[in-house]
């Protein structure tokens, strides 16, 4: 059995290259062997979210502060309030983060997957 506790741990700045606006992730590297997962919480600022990206296996985004964004390519902005899971496909184009005017965080739950980071999120897309 393994306790993985995030207030013990280190929170870094999120990085500019791969989100727009600000914010804290905290890393939870091996949580579990087989599958593989790693967990992150991520706590962004009002109008904070990731760039593009995909996952090579499924994501879980457990939401447990505020109300967060999201967005697959081609569908609209939707969004999941603390409470909600929100469940990412392998290879679904997609970004995540807080709403305009109030924070929120959520744990990523990254199921036997990488991440490929693309093109940041614009003002329009974010604003859907």
């Amino acid at each position: 059995m393994k306790v993985f506790i995030p207030a013990g741990r280190g929170a870094e700045p999120l990085d500019p290259a791969n989100f727009t606006g600000l914010g804290t992730l905290v890393r939870m590297v091996g949580v579990c062997e087989n599958p593989a997962i790693n967990a992150y919480t991520v706590s962004f600022e009002p109008g904070t979210r990731t760039a593009w990206h995909t996952h090579t296996g499924t994501q879980l985004l457990l939401v447990t502060a505020g109300t967060c964004r999201f967005q697959e390519e081609g569908e609209p902005v939707q969004e999941a309030t603390a409470g909600s899971i929100v469940s990412i496909g392998p290879g679904e184009l997609h970004w995540h983060g807080a709403t305009p005017d109030a924070p929120a965080t959520h744990v990523a739950l990254n199921i036997e997957a990488t991440t490929d980071w693309f093109e940041k999120v614009t003002d329009g897309q974010y604003g859907g």
